[in-house]
């Protein structure tokens, strides 16, 4: 299926696992920064087939819903950052250590007690699989290295930078393997660079840039606020503290949420080279959106952002909603997307 020029619909990454696959109860208890073998209700000895199984639900959801460039739902992951960082050398992960997270509270993190490697491919399988199963446009994301550094403990480096720096080289020799496997889009997820606005322009564009380095075709940042499910009552009007920087790093979208938080859509004049991708799902609310909702939010966008330069999404990855209600909201995406393009 061809991507449609004008307001290709995608989504951030993730997707509501089944049910017989994860404990939900176990999963929206807190974002998951290590491995978390309990959090599966299938045998080591199946879970494989099982998230191929589930990867085909979340595939076969996004197709039903008309989107135009589908992810792998991120089923196989216990969350957006863990499956790739787990991979690499020179991180303990059985014996973890502690950080602040994102709200300043404890959290338990992998340790990095020796020069960080990529040690093998972490998520080319998986995209050798969605490719395999869908004829739609196809995106995979990897965890950004800023917000990857910050979700571990340094014994090894003493320097931040350092760290980034090291995970960023790693990043880039998968997404080159990921790109060689026939992905079209390729995303890194930075919601961490928002909260330590600071170190991210001190050296997080440059570490993007270089995780970016030599990856042809479309290439996305995604920065957040947070999951919905973990931030319910985002103020109205809120204002990211580190959004125009990136008009300085070298990928070729930004992709905001501006639905829960109601952003003032102003702020995309500051971007004037970058397509953005951009949030028009509340994930804040069970309530499915109607279509013309949708179509007036990416309208809302035109006076900022010509159409050229927009990719309609949800605001964050769908992993913690009920099944049947990011279906819904999919669907509305899709059918705002379609009413916006009639009139054009």
């Amino acid at each position: 299926m061809a991507i449609p020029k004008l307001l290709p619909t995608t989504v951030v990454g993730s997707y509501p696992p089944p049910e017989w696959l994860v404990d939900r109860e176990r999963l929206t208890k807190a974002v998951a920064r290590n491995k978390d073998a309990a959090l599966w209700r299938v045998p080591p000895e199946l879970l494989a087939g099982a998230q191929d199984d589930a990867t085909r639900l979340a595939v076969g959801d996004m197709e039903e819903a008309g989107i135009d460039i589908v992810t792998d739902g991120e089923i196989r992951r216990e969350s957006y950052g863990t499956r790739f960082a787990l991979s690499l050398d020179g991180i303990d992960s059985d014996n973890p250590g502690e950080v602040p997270g994102r709200s300043g509270k404890p959290t338990l993190v992998p340790r990095i007690t020796g020069a960080i490697r990529r040690r093998a491919a972490a998520e080319v399988r998986d995209a050798q699989f969605l490719r395999g199963i869908t004829g739609r446009g196809t995106k995979i994301t990897l965890p950004g290295p800023f917000t990857l550094m910050r979700q571990m403990k340094d014994e090894h480096y003493g320097d931040p930078e350092a760290v980034a720096m090291a995970i960023a080289e790693a990043i880039n020799g998968e997404l080159k393997d990921i790109k060689a496997a026939g992905i079209d889009v390729v995303q890194l997820d930075e919601p961490w660079m928002q909260s330590w606005p600071e170190d991210a322009g001190s050296f997080g564009l440059k570490a993007i840039n270089r995780a970016l380095e030599g990856i042809d075709g479309p290439t996305v940042v995604h920065v957040c606020f947070g999951y919905a499910h973990v931030m319910p009552d985002k103020p109205k009007g809120l204002a990211y503290a580190f959004l125009p920087e990136f008009e300085g790093c070298i990928a070729k979208q930004i992709s905001i949420e501006t639905a829960q938080p109601q952003l003032d859509l102003a702020v995309l004049k500051e971007l004037p080279s970058k397509t953005i991708m951009l949030g028009v799902l509340d994930l804040g609310t069970e309530g499915v959106e109607t279509p013309d909702l949708v179509a007036a939010r990416i309208e809302a966008a035109f006076a900022y952002v010509p159409p050229e330069r927009l990719v309609p999404a949800p605001d964050c990855g769908m992993k913690y909603m009920r099944r049947d209600v990011a279906l819904g909201k999919l669907k509305a995406l899709a059918a705002g997307a379609a009413i916006v393009r009639e009139r054009l």
